[in-house]
């Protein structure tokens, strides 16, 4: 079975918290760190090549490139040890060429890189506290050395070669400054600083000898040689005021962002916040140099670029270089101040590259010349705006190759995977949880902190035009039909219609918070997992749980289900990839020592995409083969957060905790891409606002009106400069034929001097020509004189060179004669000496046959005696072998029986713990059973202790009780006298009740009164509405009849422009005027529409003066009544207050008789009591004593009270009746609102 290959293609992410984290390979290639790789992007192409991290790899720390663009340093923590990688970039692929490890180091992780000016050795230094610099000749993997530098303060360090010295090293950070130099095998510091010591933030090589250094104060301080030579504060630079208003008029999408970043617009913040800003400090957080000097950045969202001046050592600065602000953004005046924490400029300085906090990549193009550059500029993006926090949702769909991702930077983006470009993009005030697309790619779901919002993907802008109130919706999803959607709050899911917008159903049942959601392909069936570890199969039909699967041990994560729903996928906490089927586990995958943190199937079911807590992509085929077998990628910096599948199985998406988003392309195993059986063509269509056609349509039809006028007017510009031109050309004709006739004069005078002049150079040559004869002829007569006398000079040099030429023969001849006989004399001496030498060697030859034939025979006695020894050596051997055989046997049954009594003693064991487990369970249960009796004894000890004090208190109660009874008999006569008096009291509250009843009566009359009266008020106003209504249609049709002539007027005065032209040809602009007055001119339409035009006037403003009236004294009716109610509805309010107030006393009073009736009645009780206990035979004069008197007084008194108590609460409901009915009728018209009546109603 062959494996799945996945390769990258593109990814949108920069991590800018990598050191050097920018660098130019060539003019074109950019090098960037990216998710787990380093990215090779090209700017102008778009094209990405990927350098992948090593293998557990905790990400990159630093890169580095050489001054000579072919290598690339790398520094990572590979199994929590430091590790530099030097890769070959200018092959391709680029290759890894050294990978230099620092075990002999105390250090975990190296944080800046720097290679030697000849790219033969790299520089690595640690992070603070113990700042620990090391040097290596890399291509050979040897350390040179390394030293140990004390920082005083926290922070990053930066390390640096000299740009001409591969021995001197520049060092800074907090508290840092340090010029090292490589000598003897030893690191040695040249200089320091002198004086009160910084934080130094960067720096950067100005010469060979110069460095500039930023602090966090916003100082600028070039050394050289360690020595200050320059010192300036920069200033917290604020936005020029140029682009604030450029950027009020910012779309929300990306068509129009990309096209306003790409205008020569400066930034700006607006006003408010100007006052913080000056507030602030400025810092040096990046700072490059180039040829005419280096570029900083002291504040957010600004780079500075300083040149040299005449000055000696004197830098100004001479351009600020804004980041733009982004409007997409919630808050856009803060969207442009972004700390840059690197600076980059490409080899040939044309183009300058910076990174951000907010991992932002921006270009700008340098000025060629001094006359172009602006005192202000703009950076662009270097390809799109990319996410800056984690990303955590990210889905695709049917019908266009676009995804969808959301980030808790609080934006939500759309990309293309086909052109790997971003479409849509806009940022929100909320955080941004979870996304899902529609099927037709026309719709997108997002969940938001505080609601769940639909919106539709316009051509320029995401448009929300539904809210659910769904609140910190994690994960929602469309079904695959697009005509419902799933939406989770909390351990809840809620399927919504499409359509209608209707909760269609609720699916209740985790316990724990929900992870993901998954829909079957039919739309059927829901599958849905949870953080305490189930997997619920959900029926859309019914409702109701179909299939569940549940282990509490692992919280999932994702799930992902094969093309039938017949298998579910899942990936949790416990380190294993678990295939589902119909509530049981049918397989578990480990994971080999990782988390699965999501995972992906494609839609043909063969494939299973898995991402990982490092950050890594493995890949494996379906059915899982045995063992498992898998690819493993390096993919992202962070836990992958979200993965999906597109419909062709053509792609795979990614996201991560990191805010990096990578596409993949899918191949099988020998490179093949893998096809599916029906090719689907995408939707090209878009939706846009209504509003925004007839904006565009509008704009149009304006700007094509434009340009007639603009034709017309150039038109007659033309003309009135081909008059001009004519009658210049006339003159400027006139002016070249006078200056013709001056020159022709000129030419003749000149031609005549001409001719004088030949004559008096003919006559010259003549002179000078016989002159030259006569001395040619003085000078032939000289030369031959010379040449005899030379003649004779060369015979007697002849003569003597043949004397010596004698004589040299003579000599050598002697010289051979002498040499032949030495010759003879060293042949004969050498001839001796080889006779002898070759009887000496017949006498050696002699001698080697002799030990020849020795050593044979030594040599065959020496093989006999080894034959001998290797047979004895051989039987015993065997023997040894033998024995070892059988003792093998022996030891195998005896391992055999070892290893049943294994056997059968794993089992007792296993039997054994799962008896032990079933008692510590047994145990447990127990445990809690005696704790929960322990809690009710306690419970029952506390409840008899209270019971106790309750006995006692009552008995105490009862004795106090008794008291107060003795005590009441004694007032018992004292309260029959004040009941009377009450009694006597409440008859005048009856006469009180009935007037405010009276009162009430009479308020309802007001009220009728005044709806009466607001209903004819509404009956003018309406009349007057339609005469308004009347009047301004009128108004519309005057005022199409006054375009209609400023239209006419306009095409009259083209038509006179025209006529213009011919202002030279009397007759054709007589035509003309009489085609105009013919044109344009009716006698008797201008008689009759002078006079109704007269009439419909005087008509207008006599209608017009009445209805002014008319609404003048309506308006002063209106205002009038309208106080009177005002007036009318305080006195109301007013007395229904007071009514209240006499109505709350009056159940004061109410409560208190009630009380001392109480009261009286206990008392009487108790008295009767007593009596019948002391004369147990009354007589007929107790009957008819005064206490049974006035105990019937009292049942009396309290029946007229509880009659009074059904009244008042008859008027109650009458009142809340009434407020009703007030309250449904509108304050708007005139009419009483509802009566606070709550007050009484709770008292």
């Amino acid at each position: 079975m062959s494996a799945v290959v996945a390769q990258p293609v593109a990814i949108f992410g920069c991590r800018s918290q990598v050191a050097g984290g920018l660098c130019f390979f060539d003019e074109q290639i950019l090098l960037y760190a990216a998710g787990a790789s380093c990215v090779q992007f090209h700017i102008e192409q778009k094209w990405q090549k990927f350098i992948p991290g090593s293998e557990k790899s905790q990400g990159m720390q630093a890169l580095a490139i050489s001054p000579n663009r072919r290598y690339l340093a790398v520094s990572e923590t590979v199994a929590e040890q430091p590790a530099v990688t030097v890769y070959e970039v200018s092959l391709v692929p680029s290759r890894r060429r050294r990978t230099l490890a620092a075990a002999e180091l105390p250090v975990r992780e190296f944080v800046a890189l720097a290679f030697s000016p000849d790219s033969r050795y790299l520089a690595a230094a640690t992070s603070p506290p113990e700042v620990h610099l090391a040097y290596w000749l890399w291509e050979k993997q040897r350390l040179m050395a390394a030293v140990r530098i004390e920082a005083p303060g926290s922070g990053l360090c930066q390390v640096s070669f000299s740009p001409q010295d591969n021995a001197q090293v520049c060092i800074t950070g907090n508290g840092i400054f340090k010029l090292i130099k490589y000598s003897e095998g030893t690191l040695k510091t040249t200089s320091l600083q002198k004086g009160e010591l910084q934080n130094y933030l960067c720096h950067a090589w100005l010469s060979a000898e110069k460095v500039v250094c930023g602090t966090d104060t916003g100082k600028l301080i070039i050394f050289e040689s360690g020595e200050v030579r320059w010192e300036t504060s920069v200033e917290y630079k604020i936005p020029p005021r140029e682009l604030e208003d450029a950027t009020t008029k910012g779309p929300g999408s990306l068509t129009s962002f990309s096209a306003f970043y790409s205008s020569d617009i400066s930034c700006d913040l607006v006003s408010e916040d100007n006052g913080s800003q000056q507030d602030s400090l400025p810092q040096i957080c990046a700072v490059a140099a180039y040829s005419k000097g280096f570029a900083c950045s002291s504040s957010p969202g600004v780079v500075l670029l300083f040149e040299k001046t005449e000055e000696k050592e004197a830098y100004k600065e001479t351009q600020e270089i804004w980041i733009p602000r982004d409007f997409c953004n919630s808050e856009p005046e803060q969207s442009g101040r972004e700390d840059i924490i690197c600076i980059c400029f490409s080899p040939s300085e044309e183009m300058m590259i910076i990174s951000t906090t907010k991992n932002q990549l921006y270009m700008f193009n340098m000025p060629s010349t001094e006359i172009v550059k602006e005192k202000s500029a703009h950076f662009i993006y270097l390809h799109f705006p990319l996410h800056s926090d984690s990303i955590t949702g990210l889905d695709t769909c049917i019908r266009k190759p676009i995804v969808a991702t959301c980030s808790l930077d609080r934006s939500v983006r759309i990309w293309n995977y086909k052109t790997n470009t971003l479409e849509l993009y806009k940022q929100y005030q909320e955080e941004a949880y979870t996304v899902s697309l529609h099927p037709t790619g026309l719709f997108c779901l997002v969940g938001f902190s505080d609601k769940l919002r639909l919106m539709s993907l316009l051509y320029e802008d995401m448009h929300v035009f539904m809210e659910f109130t769904v609140r910190g919706c994690r994960e929602c999803a469309f079904s695959n039909g697009g005509h419902l959607f799933a939406a989770v709050n909390g351990n809840v899911i809620h399927i919504y219609s499409t359509t209608t917008f209707e909760n269609t159903n609720n699916l209740k049942g985790h316990s724990g918070k929900i992870c993901a959601v998954k829909w079957s392909a039919d739309d059927a069936k829901l599958v849905s997992c949870d953080t305490h570890g189930a997997v619920y199969e959900w029926n859309l039909l019914t409702g109701k749980r179909e299939s569940e699967c549940v282990l509490r041990s692992c919280k999932y994560s994702s799930i992902a289900l094969s093309p039938f729903a017949k298998i579910i996928f899942a990936v949790g906490s416990d380190q294993t990839l678990k295939e589902i089927s119909e509530s049981s586990i049918l397989h578990e995958v480990p994971a080999f020592d990782v988390v699965y943190t999501a995972i992906a199937v494609s839609h043909s079911g063969h494939m299973l995409f898995i991402g990982t807590s490092l950050g890594t992509i493995r890949t494996m085929r379906y059915p899982l083969p045995l063992p498992t077998e898998f690819n493993e990628y390096q993919a992202h910096a962070g836990p992958v957060t979200k993965m999906s599948i597109t419909d062709d199985d053509l792609f795979l998406l990614t996201a991560s905790k990191d805010g990096s988003f990578l596409i993949w392309k899918v191949y099988d195993k020998e490179g093949r891409i893998l096809k599916r059986e029906k090719e689907v063509e995408y939707a090209e269509e878009v939706l846009i606002m209504r509003s925004d056609i007839e904006e565009k349509g509008q704009a149009m039809l304006d700007l094509q009106i434009r340009v007639k006028e603009l034709q017309t007017e150039n038109d007659y510009q033309l003309r009135l400069k081909d008059v001009n031109c004519n009658e210049k050309i006339k003159e400027i004709k006139e002016i070249f034929t006078q200056e013709i006739d001056c020159l022709k004069t000129k030419h003749e005078i000149l031609q005549a001097e001409k001719e004088k002049q030949e004559l008096q150079h003919q006559y010259q040559l003549f002179e000078l020509m016989k002159k030259q004869a006569r001395e040619v002829q003085d000078l032939e007569s000289s030369n031959n004189q010379k040449l005899l006398m030379e003649n004779e000079k060369y015979q007697e040099l002849q003569v003597k060179s043949q004397r010596m030429q004698e004589e040299y023969e003579k000599q050598l001849h002697d010289l051979e004669e002498s040499k032949s006989k030495a010759l003879e004399e060293l042949t004969e001496y050498y001839e001796e000496k080889l006779n002898e030498k070759s009887v000496l060697l017949e006498e050696t030859e002699e001698t080697i046959r002799q030990q020849l034939h020795i050593y044979e025979e030594i040599k065959k006695q020496i093989e006999d005696d080894e034959d001998r020894e290797i047979q004895e050596i051989k039987i015993k051997y065997e023997r040894r072998l033998q024995e070892e055989k059988e003792s093998n046997l022996r030891l195998k049954g005896e391992t055999g029986i070892m290893r049943k009594r294994f056997d059968s003693l794993q089992k007792d064991i296993e039997e054994r713990n799962s008896e032990i487990e079933e008692i510590k369970l047994e145990q447990q249960k127990l445990q809690g059973i005696i704790t929960s009796l322990e809690k009710d004894i306690l419970a029952l000890k506390r409840e008899i202790q209270e019971r106790d004090d309750t006995i006692q208190d009552k008995e105490k109660r009862i004795y106090d009780l008794k008291k107060k009874n003795q005590e009441l008999e004694k007032f018992k006569f004292v309260l029959d006298y004040k009941i009377k008096e009450l009694k006597k009291q409440i008859q005048p509250r009856e006469n009180d009740i009935m007037v405010m009843k009276e009162q009430i009566r009479e308020m309802e009359g007001e009220l009728e009164r005044f709806h009466k009266q607001n209903a004819q008020l509404e009956l003018n106003i309406t009349e007057l509405q339609r005469k308004l209504k009347a009047t301004d249609r009128e108004v519309h049709r005057e005022r199409q009849k006054e375009q209609n002539m400023k239209a006419l007027i306009k095409r009259f005065k083209t038509d006179l422009h025209n006529c213009v032209g011919f202002i030279q040809d009397s007759r054709k602009l007589k035509d003309r005027i009489c085609e105009l007055y013919t044109k344009y001119v009716h006698q008797t339409d201008m008689v009759e529409t002078v006079e109704l035009d007269t009439d419909l006037q005087q008509e207008y403003i006599r209608q017009r003066e009445y209805l002014e009236r008319n609404f003048a004294t309506l308006k002063k009716k209106v205002v009038k009544e309208s106080e009177i109610h005002r007036a009318d509805y305080v006195r109301i309010m007013q007395e229904n207050v007071s009514l209240i107030k006499e109505i709350n006393e009056l159940r004061q009073e109410l409560k208190v008789t009630r009380a001392q009736v109480h009261d009286l009645q206990s008392t009487l009780g108790l008295t009767k009591k007593k009596q019948v206990i002391r004369d147990p035979a009354p007589s007929s004069e107790v009957l008819f004593s005064p206490a049974v008197l006035r105990l019937n007084a009292e049942k009396e008194s309290e029946k007229i009270i509880e009659m009074q108590q059904l009244e008042i609460q008859r008027l109650r409901d009458q009142i809340q009746e009434k407020g009703q009915v007030l309250a449904i009728q509108p304050l708007s018209d005139g009419r009483l609102p509802m009566l606070n009546l709550e007050g009484s109603h709770r008292t």
